[in-house]
């Protein structure tokens, strides 16, 4: 509230490390370069955002988000700086004096507003060569926490908020792209065009057409700007869904760890909107590997369990068996092997019980055998830092996948053979680890994927007991030439 110090805006103000007097200036300079150079802000007015909590009329909290974004090299929403949005459908909490500083779960109406904007400022960030990964995760608790009671109510699908029918609602978002009403087939060209895009994502990895992907996000945002007929407006919200789930990968798949978190979120809520639950649920499981690659199994957990109760009582049994993967993962990064095994069958029964008597949803389709088979490789492998004679298991599934994977999912097949080599260094069989090593490597070489490189370092962690070996110690000056410059050091380091 007003007369409390906006603490968010003040840490903030305090990274950027500008004067009061200097963010004044550049507010007024921004706003008229905005469209807006009427704007006359001062030192004093500065200080009362600050100090006072006072709340700045529109357009300033949109000028200091573009200017905290530009400053800062990452995104800055809006409800970063500590500002709650008026005039927007619904409530909200003070952003300042919470755990929840995206306030989640958003009003209804409110995702296309969040989804313009924070593509917007990305797309900016692209433009301007910065890079977005100086924010903070969001805790999986946190988030579980917010979107528990949200998610146990119905959102009521696309005609719940108001009559169908083409017509405009309030716009939002900075650079949202201008779109008109939009019908069948224009849907039916976005649909097909994710498509193409998570087929790239899986062949080359996220670096290479992230932009493109935002950009078309950002695009749909625009269009869902509309109230379309019910059955339109679905379908938008769905291609909006795979679209930010899609954006939240490729972020995650180079490293912009926070921005590839708030996508997923913005995906739930994009798929809630549309009334597809098991999506939504599907989003937030993305959320959990996140956490498990970070190193935060347990929180991956939570998430876990909001995004099975998020999809309701929809979900197919491969989906499920998809869920039960991602928990083995964190079970085994928590060195509870026996917990992992019974997590893993329950899986494997799940999949074999999908008769497919109801088609899968098109972003459920990649998940065939070699990925399960792939998981469970994952799964034992990383068990296997606890529990060496896991070892084992792993290459026999790590195997298995690598027989099926004949359709040009270059990225999955990387970490299957990085899968495979860590698990022989750990079986005690390096002359084999070196053999699939060294065909993850000369294909890394092709694919923009960070993951696949993470994923060598902790292999390249477990040479180091055989660097006397005249193959091995090939092998890992070959590593340390090959990883990203400001990477080859942690190499060393970890090797040691």
């Amino acid at each position: 509230m007003a007369g409390q110090p906006n603490t968010r805006l003040s840490d903030l103000f305090g990274l950027a490390g500008w004067s009061k007097g200097e963010l004044a200036r550049l507010v007024n300079r921004q706003a008229a370069a905005m469209g807006h150079p009427q704007l006359a802000t001062d030192t004093s007015r500065v200080r009362r955002w600050i100090d006072m909590g006072e709340t700045p009329r529109d357009p300033v909290p949109r000028v200091l988000a573009a200017l905290f974004t530009e400053r800062l090299g990452r995104v800055v929403t809006i409800e970063d700086l500590g500002f709650v949005r008026h005039g927007r459908a619904g409530r909200r909490r003070d952003v300042r004096h919470t755990d929840n500083p995206d306030g989640l779960p958003w009003a209804p109406e409110r995702t296309a507003a969040v989804l313009t904007e924070f593509t917007g400022v990305d797309l900016m960030l692209n433009r301007r060569g910065l890079v977005g990964a100086g924010a903070a995760l969001t805790a999986g608790s946190a988030i579980t926490s917010a979107m528990h009671d949200w998610f146990r109510t119905d959102a009521g699908g696309p005609g719940a908020h108001g009559p169908s029918g083409t017509r405009r609602v309030e716009p939002a978002g900075l650079d949202r792209y201008e779109a008109a009403p939009v019908g069948l087939q224009e849907v039916e060209e976005l649909e097909a065009s994710v498509e193409v895009f998570r087929a790239w994502d899986a062949a080359k990895g996220g670096g290479l057409q992230r932009k493109a992907v935002v950009g078309q996000l950002n695009e749909v945002g625009g269009m869902l700007a509309y109230r379309h007929p019910d059955a339109i407006q679905r379908r938008l919200w769905g291609v909006a869904a795979n679209l930010a789930v899609l954006a939240g990968w490729m972020s995650h798949d180079v490293g912009l760890e926070p921005t590839a978190q708030k996508y997923f979120v913005i995906a739930a809520h994009a798929a809630r909107e549309g009334g597809d639950r098991p999506r939504a649920g599907e989003a937030l499981s993305r959320c959990a590997r996140q956490m498990v690659h970070l190193g935060r199994p347990d929180e991956a957990l939570d998430l876990l369990q909001l995004a099975r109760l998020g999809s309701g009582d929809e979900l197919l049994p491969r989906t499920r068996a998809m869920l039960h993967t991602i928990e083995a993962w964190a079970q085994a990064s928590m060195g509870r092997g026996q917990a992992m095994r019974r997590t893993l069958g329950e899986a494997e029964e799940l999949f074999v019980s999908d008769r497919e008597d109801a088609p899968l949803p098109v972003w459920m389709q990649t998940f065939r055998s070699e990925d399960l088979y792939g998981m469970q490789a994952l799964a034992y492998r990383t068990l296997a830092e606890h529990e060496p004679s896991a070892a084992r298991q792993a290459q026999h599934f790590a195997r298995k996948a690598l027989e099926l994977r004949v359709d040009g999912r270059e990225r999955s097949k990387i970490f299957d053979h990085l899968s495979m080599a860590s698990a022989c260094f750990i079986a005690d069989d390096p002359e084999q680890a070196d053999r699939y090593a060294r065909l993850a490597l000369a294909a890394m070489a092709g694919n923009s994927s960070r993951r696949t490189w993470d994923r060598l370092r902790e292999m390249y962690r477990l040479t180091g007991r055989y660097a006397d070996y005249s193959g091995i110690r090939d092998l890992r000056e070959r590593i340390e030439r090959a990883l990203p410059k400001e990477r080859a050091g942690k190499a060393g380091v970890a090797g040691a």
